[in-house]
């Protein structure tokens, strides 16, 4: 059954009650600036959607959740990462850990805030179906396989396009090349990891991996809410807000269920579904809530597009500095020819995946933000796509024959596990000292 509104509003309010160092300074009557209704105001939803506004702002119910989740965070890893003046970062990070690895039980002076973070994540909703979610790994292992090392950085830097939900990161001191490399890699890290046979059981990789972002996004809620010079939740709500985790976590499925209703679907096909469960878990298991994790196409694209329908346009040079750094920043793992070749098409693909689906094919308009196709990226992204487009075409038949299914999946979770090590070690962490002071 689906939280009330009055229920939400409390559980906005209570946040500074049960986290004061937190939240203690935050007034939650208010309704910030980045959140809008207005008629004529512009906002983050697309040209083509803008003929959608009216009828998305109709649905008071939907926009008044979508207004609630702008000021809430995420209350069982926000406790956990307030005890970090007591137990220390490293302290959290290293029992988080161990809580995943071998049960929350085993740790040794775990604190209740850990208990109560843990229970919360292994806690099963009663819409999930987990053979759905493995179905949906193995069907998306090709695309990650193939597809996903060259859109990643951008997609990723399409995230950084509005000012209110980009700022945290910007604060954490992301604008350098090489904290933007560790980022997209681990974002990268994080995704691939989710579509491994068996990583979002209880003790799984993917599992752990989100209780680690989970972590990170607390630590930086904490960090720049604890000091007032940081943060004007007048303008911006609350850091990291549970919408502004839900474009990434369902983009792929909203593409989807775009995709269902153009053909005149109300309903998801076998295959669609499965990847839409796999989307679902995987956004419950780092927080979001229920009620934002929409089963049809028709819920999906409702919900996602009223969430640009109240976000107001904002695009300043924190957008651009984070645009340029992500897609600067060096992801090779050597300077060996193999690599530099890759770089080459990985840059080309990612620039022209971000024009075709972030500018909606305006070039002009992503030159302005830092993003601009010269002949080499063309290139690199014709050939990128002729690569992409053949290996996934044998694999998408290999799984298509009863002989060869087993086997091509075998081998797409080998090229995966290479891919993993190539990304590194991801700490999904945050440095508090290299946080700068927030500007209205």
């Amino acid at each position: 059954m689906a939280t009330s509104i009055a229920e939400l509003d409390g559980k906005i309010a209570a946040q500074a009650v049960q986290i004061p160092s937190m939240y203690g300074r935050i007034d939650f009557s208010i309704t910030p600036e980045r959140f809008t209704i207005a008629p004529d105001a512009e906002t983050f939803l697309a040209p083509e959607f803008s003929v959608w506004r009216p009828e998305l702002l109709a649905n008071a119910e939907r926009v008044a959740r979508i207004r609630a989740y702008t000021m809430i965070g995420d209350i069982v890893a926000d406790a956990y990462a307030a005890l970090t003046p007591s137990h220390g970062f490293r302290k959290l990070v290293t029992m988080l850990t161990e809580a995943c690895d071998h049960g929350v039980e085993n740790v040794k002076g775990a604190p209740p805030e850990l208990v109560r973070f843990i229970e919360a994540m292994a806690r099963l909703p009663p819409w999930l179906d987990m053979k759905l979610v493995e179905e949906g790994a193995r069907i998306e292992r090709n695309a990650y396989a193939h597809r996903a090392p060259f859109v990643i950085r951008g997609a990723l830097i399409g995230t950084f396009m509005n000012k209110y939900a980009a700022l945290p990161m910007a604060l954490t001191g992301a604008l350098s090349n090489e904290s933007s490399a560790r980022r997209t890699k681990e974002t990268a890290t994080f995704f691939t990891t989710t579509v491994m046979p068996g990583a979002l059981d209880r003790h799984g990789a993917a599992f752990k991996a989100a209780a680690m972002v989970r972590l990170m996004h607390a630590m930086v809620r904490f960090n720049i809410l604890r000091h007032g010079d940081r943060w004007n939740a007048e303008i911006y709500g609350i850091p990291i807000p549970q919408v502004d985790q839900m474009p990434a976590g369902m983009i792929s499925i909203f593409l989807i269920a775009q995709a269902a209703l153009r053909d005149g679907r109300a309903a998801f096909t076998p295959a669609e579904r499965a990847r839409a469960e796999l989307a679902r878990y995987r956004c419950f298991l780092l927080g979001l809530p229920e009620e934002l994790l929409a089963d049809t196409p028709q819920g999906v694209v409702d919900i996602f597009l009223t969430r640009h329908a109240t976000l107001r346009h904002g695009f300043d040079d924190t957008c651009r500095g984070l645009v340029r750094a992500t897609m600067t920043a060096d992801l090779t793992p050597d300077h060996s020819l193999p690599s530099r070749i890759h770089a080459w098409l990985e840059h080309g693909f990612a620039k022209m995946f971000f024009v075709t689906n972030v500018t909606r094919g305006d070039k002009e308009k992503a030159a302005e933000v830092g993003v601009r196709l010269g002949l080499a990226d063309y290139l690199g992204a014709i050939a990128a796509g002729l690569l992409i487009a053949s290996r996934m075409t044998v694999y998408g038949l290999a799984a298509r024959i009863p002989g060869l299914r087993d086997a091509a999946d075998r081998s797409l979770v080998r090229k995966l596990t290479k891919q993993l090590a190539s990304y590194g070690h991801a700490e999904f962490t945050t440095n508090a000292d290299r946080y700068r002071p927030a500007h209205a």
